[in-house]
């Protein structure tokens, strides 16, 4: 077997991957048709209907989701860990091409206008991401390429008749049911009818490319990346670092309050016609109609209203009151899109910071020299990557702490499960450790859900390698918390403390870690029970219940080991 292939369970999915990874050794492109057999075969719990000649509408709207919509005119995809890496194979500065971002997938990347995209990548897991998504994005692309060549339903397309009656018509053209044509329209929003006609147009012959595939080429673009933080703040490689994965806006959200300073002025942008039900749900809010706390609420609208006309803005102002706080955010720069926020203990601004947040003590982190560096958590061994390198560079490490999306087996969406153990598909180890957190520090800050701790997690290849047998083998093992991240963490932190690189196929204790461990997950979707799904777009005012439960949390253990420190 090809050794960058890990054994999964399932010879299905490892058929589908030896396939993709033998074919993309090639140097020159790899047609996708040619992995459509396998992609099929696989019969993944994301696309199981792809065999089907009606659409699977719940794959495409998937896929679209995560791939840029320039994907309408995309021929070429071409994969490449860092910009050196597109000169050095031809393709010139791609920075310079127009920027192509997906809805749901942060990944880096660039269109020419043309015909080609070139997307960075940061490591094998963009491959298992990529190729299931384009795969399945050409098979439903091509159905439906299909039944639109019908003379009626093709007339819907030159003057489109958006009544019930109508969409009921184009739907029983597509061999779909009506509420599956509200999805897709209700997931293209606006570029519904547009995406019709492209998909009419023509079949989709998409070809990939990967540029460079060594372990190597994705440790040099996580160097690249790194600098750019090792630029700005220089001092971090003296300075003891609470290091932390989670997302772009809770941490900062908490620490700055710019939201919660700002209530008037956001009040007035729910105003506006496009707000109506988010200005119902802050009356209910307002009259305690819904258990649900003012302060998440202003974090949800302040990520929509700096976005909006009104709040240009206020898009510097944030920035000039993160400053204040000692918050510094890093974009990435010629490599993958993982933001970085380095934040100063010693310059917090107790008066500032989140109502649930506050102690009398804080103002003596003033005495800390302390930083927490959050990140955008990253694509499955991305994390593995990128803990490995940046631990290396700290002056001190006292602390990793994990947060992030996963489907739940036992659970609902909006629950949130802490582990003791994990599983990587990627090693075939099973890490057990001390997970700094337990239901009690999340249980007065979860609204909607529950906290299921003591949980068994597994962290698998790509969320397309997947199939219900699979799943459900993994279930009968106690395991109920599926994700991509948590144990490419844990690998990087066996190696941040044992004297060898991390073993594959055992049981590996992490007792006894030098640093604090925490690792914390939220149910964005229920894979066997087909319920509600977070990650279908964006992250929605639901999911920001759990999301800054964790934060909280994650937070308040920082601060405690830093005032005990400092005391001491």
């Amino acid at each position: 077997m090809d050794r960058t292939v890990p054994r999964t369970g399932s010879e299905e999915i490892e058929l589908y991957m030896r396939t993709y990874y033998s074919l993309l050794r090639s140097t020159m492109d790899v047609r996708v048709r040619s992995l459509e057999e396998v992609h099929t075969n696989m019969g993944s719990s994301l696309h199981p209907h792809a065999r089907s000649e009606a659409p699977d509408t719940s794959a495409l709207i998937y896929s679209s989701l995560r791939l840029p919509p320039c994907i309408v005119d995309v021929e070429r995809v071409v994969l490449g860990q860092s910009q050196a890496v597109f000169v050095q194979k031809g393709f010139g500065n791609v920075e310079k091409w127009q920027p192509a971002v997906a809805q749901a997938r942060r990944r880096r990347s660039f269109f020419d206008g043309k015909d080609t995209l070139a997307c960075f990548i940061a490591s094998r897991s963009d491959i298992d991401d990529m190729v299931p998504l384009l795969t399945a994005f050409q098979i439903e692309w091509n159905k439906l390429h299909h039944l639109l060549q019908g003379e009626q339903v093709g007339s819907f397309l030159d003057d489109p008749l958006e009544t019930d009656e109508g969409l009921t018509v184009l739907a029983a053209g597509l061999a779909i049911e009506s509420d599956e044509l509200r999805r897709m329209q209700d997931a293209w929003g606006e570029s519904f009818w547009v995406m019709l006609r492209a998909i009419a147009s023509k079949e989709k012959r998409l070809k990939i490319r990967l540029l460079a595939g060594s372990l190597n080429d994705y440790r040099q673009a996580t160097q690249i990346w790194w600098e750019c933080i090792e630029k700005v703040v220089p001092s971090i490689l003296q300075r003891p670092v609470y290091f932390v994965s989670s997302n772009a806006h809770s941490i900062v959200n908490l620490i700055s309050g710019y939201a919660l300073r700002h209530e008037e002025e956001l009040v007035r942008y729910l105003k506006q016609p496009e707000c109506h039900d988010l200005l119902e749900e802050w009356e209910e809010i307002k009259s305690r109609q819904t258990p649900s706390g003012r302060e998440n609420f202003l974090y949800y609208t302040l990520k929509k209203y700096v976005r909006s006309e009104l709040g240009k803005e206020a898009h510097s102002q944030r920035a000039q009151a993160e400053s204040e706080a000692g918050i510094v955010r890093v974009q990435s720069e010629h490599a993958f899109d993982v933001e970085a926020q380095l934040i100063e203990l010693k310059h917090i601004r107790p008066d500032w910071i989140d109502p649930r947040l506050q102690r009398e003590d804080l103002d003596r982190l003033k005495d800390s020299d302390a930083i927490v560096m959050n990140i955008d958590y990253p694509l499955g061994m991305a994390a593995y990557l990128i803990l490995s390198h940046a631990a290396s560079r700290f002056g001190e490490l006292r602390g990793v702490y994990v947060m992030g999306k996963a489907a739940t087996l036992n659970g609902v969406v909006g629950d949130v499960m802490v582990p003791a153990v994990i599983h990587d598909e990627h090693s075939r180890n099973t890490y057990l450790f001390e997970n700094s957190f337990s239901a009690a520090d999340l249980r007065d800050d979860l609204v909607y859900g529950t906290v299921l701790d003591n949980q068994k997690a597994v962290s698998v290849l790509g969320t397309f390698l997947q199939t219900p047998r699979y799943m459900d083998v993994f279930y009968r093992e106690g395991y109920t918390d599926i994700e991509m991240e948590a144990s490419p963490y844990l690998s990087a932190v066996y190696e941040l403390f044992r004297p060898k690189r991390y073993p594959i196929n055992e049981i590996v204790n992490l007792y006894g870690l030098p640093f604090d461990l925490g690792v914390l997950h939220y149910a964005s979707d229920t894979p066997m029970t087909r319920g509600k799904n977070l990650g279908a777009g964006s992250l929605s005012y639901f999911g920001m219940d759990p999301t800054y439960a964790i934060s909280i949390a994650v937070l308040r253990r920082i601060f405690d080991l830093e005032l005990e420190r400092v005391r001491s």
